[in-house]
C-alpha cells in the first residue's frame, strides 16, 4: 500500500539557526543547512508526504510516545541553550492519521506506544530545526516521535522502528520519510570552554571512533556495527543513547540491511559533538528481519538501557 522512501541520519544543530543572524557565526553552518535542503528535495522528487522524525530532543520516561497533531505552530526557545535558538518561528502540518496508525501497529508488535493528536504538546527542537530548512513551504506533514527514551531498550527501538514501517508499508496509502535526528558522539564541551570546541570534537577518541563509525555505515557493515551499538552508544555517548538510530535501523531491517550510506553533510564538530547529515538506501527486507536480528544480537547485552 504505502511506501517508505527514504531514511537518512540528521543533524539538528542549534547552531544552524545561529547561522542565520547576523554576528561572527552567520553563514557557518550553511554546509548543514545546504544539506538538509538537499535531503528536502529529495523527498519532494521521491513525493514524500510525511516525514516521521525520532526525536532525540523531547525526552521520555515511559512508553514510546507520537505527537500527531493536526497543525503545529509557535515560536521556540530552547531550554537548553536558550543563547543559541530564542525566539525561532515555526509552522507545518501534522498527521494525525499516520500517526495513530504508527502507534497502533507498534502496540500490535509489543511495543507500548502512545499517540497524541489532540494534544498542546509542541515538538522539541530535534524536529523544528530540520523541517525549517526543509519543510519552509509547509509541503510535508509532519509526525515526532519520542527518542530520548530514559527507560527503554534499544531492541525495543529497533522493533518500533520496523513496526511503523509495517505501518507504513502494509496500511496507509502515502509516501513517507523516517528521519533519525541526532548527533554521533554527544559529549558537550566542558562549561567555559564551549568557545574553543565550537567547530571540534571534545576528545581524540570520541571523533577516531565516529570517523570508524561513518566508515562502516558506507561500507555497508551492519552486522558489525549493530553488534557494537549498545557499547557505543554508552562509551560514545551517543545522543538519546542512540535510540533514534535504532529506530532508523530496525525501519530498514537491523543487521540484514545491505545498503550503504551516501553521505550528504560530512562529519563535523559542534561545540565538542560529531554530527553529519546522511541517507540509506531504502531496500526490501524480509518480514521476520527483525526478530532474527534481535535474537543474534541479544547475547551479551543487559545494561538496563543499552541491552539489544
Amino acid at each position: 500500500m504505502g511506501k517508505l522512501a527514504l531514511a537518512a541520519k540528521i543533524t539538528h544543530v542549534p547552531s544552524m539557526y545561529l547561522s542565520e543572524l547576523p554576528g561572527e557565526r552567520k553563514g557557518s553552518r550553511q554546509d548543514a543547512i545546504d544539506g538538509h535542503a538537499e535531503i528536502g528535495r529529495r523527498c519532494r522528487e521521491l513525493g514524500v508526504d510525511t516525514i516521521v522524525v525520532f526525536d532525540t530532543h523531547w525526552l521520555v520516561n515511559a512508553n514510546y510516545h507520537i505527537n500527531c497533531g493536526e497543525h503545529f505552530k509557535g515560536l521556540y526557545t530552547s531550554n537548553e541553550l536558550p543563547h543559541f535558538i530564542s525566539n525561532m518561528s515555526y509552522e507545518f502540518p501534522g498527521n494525525p492519521k499516520l500517526g495513530k496508525l504508527l502507534a497502533q501497529v507498534c502496540n500490535d508488535w509489543g511495543v507500548e506506544t502512545l499517540a497524541h493528536d489532540r494534544t498542546t504538546l509542541a515538538p522539541e527542537y530535534g524536529t523544528l530545526v530540520p523541517m525549517r530548512y526543509m519543510n519552509q513551504d509547509q509541503n510535508f506533514q509532519v509526525v515526532s516521535v519520542s527518542a530520548l527514551c530514559q527507560a527503554h531498550y534499544l531492541n525495543d527501538s529497533a522493533r518500533l522502528g520496523w513496526a511503523m514501517r509495517r505501518a507504513v508499508e502494509d496500511h496507509y496509502d502515502g509516501t513517507v520519510a523516517f528521519f533519525a535526528s541526532g548527533s554521533l558522539s554527544h559529549r558537550f564541551a566542558q562549561n567555559g570552554l564551549a568557545p574553543e570546541f565550537a567547530f571540534k570534537i571534545w576528545s581524540p577518541f570520541l571523533e577516531q571512533l565516529d570517523r570508524e563509525v561513518v566508515r562502516m555505515w558506507e561500507a555497508g557493515e551492519w552486522k558489525a556495527f549493530c553488534g557494537m551499538l549498545p557499547e557505543y552508544a554508552s562509551k560514545g555517548h551517543g545522543e538519546g543513547f542512540m535510540h533514534d538510530t535504532a529506530m532508523l535501523l530496525g525501519a530498514l531491517g537491523w543487521s540484514e540491511y545491505t545498503g550503504k550510506a551516501e553521505i550528504i553533510t560530512p562529519y563535523f564538530g559542534a561545540s565538542g559533538t560529531g554530527q553529519m547529515n546522511a541517507l540509506f538506501p531504502v531496500l526490501p527486507v524480509s518480514g521476520d528481519a527483525i526478530p532474527k536480528a534481535q535474537a543474534s544480537a541479544a547475547e551479551g547485552y543487559t545494561n538496563i538501557n543499552q541491552r539489544l
